[in-house]
């Protein structure tokens, strides 16, 4: 056999065995996160807050409590998450809020949110209107990119 055939064997083989190894911790890892989504949906409360500050920091930053920082491990603490600091009845806290939710969180707004502990798992406004989320600027190449769909027929014209 030539060398160049049995290099390429070998790397394939290496990389069908990533591949599937790949596969198991990826379906070990989703079952440990339906558990964990199942536990938050359990504890869940709705209650009534103002939301005085929100932005995205360093968790050790944050100014939770030390076990939260204790329990997390150490290379997710340098990382940024999504953090709100609320007044829930008369005191003011700061919580973890859901990557998903954290753009629809109006800021000095009193909402009801659904509440697992200190991550804030929903939202809903509770006085006044909902804030309309600002659109980003484009960049002129996605502008440019517009022009010539509209031009050739391919986006309709606004």
């Amino acid at each position: 056999m030539n060398t160049f055939t049995i290099v390429l064997l070998v790397i394939l083989a290496v990389l069908l065995v990533a591949v599937v190894v790949l596969y198991f911790v990826g379906k070990k890892a989703q079952k440990k996160q339906a558990e964990q989504q199942e536990q938050i949906n359990a504890m869940k409360q709705t209650v009534s807050m103002l939301v005085i500050d929100k932005k995205r920091m360093k968790l050790k930053d944050a100014g939770l409590p030390q076990i939260v920082l204790e329990q997390t491990p150490k290379l997710l603490r340098g990382s940024k998450l999504p953090v709100v600091k609320a007044k829930v009845g008369p005191q003011i806290m700061t919580l973890i809020c859901d990557e998903k939710i954290f753009d629809a969180v109006p800021v000095k707004k009193e909402v009801k949110a659904d509440i697992s502990g200190i991550y804030i798992t929903g939202v809903k406004g509770l006085h006044g209107k909902a804030p309309v989320a600002e659109q980003k600027k484009k960049s002129k190449f996605k502008q440019m990119v517009e022009k010539a769909q509209e031009k050739a027929g391919a986006k309709p014209v606004k």
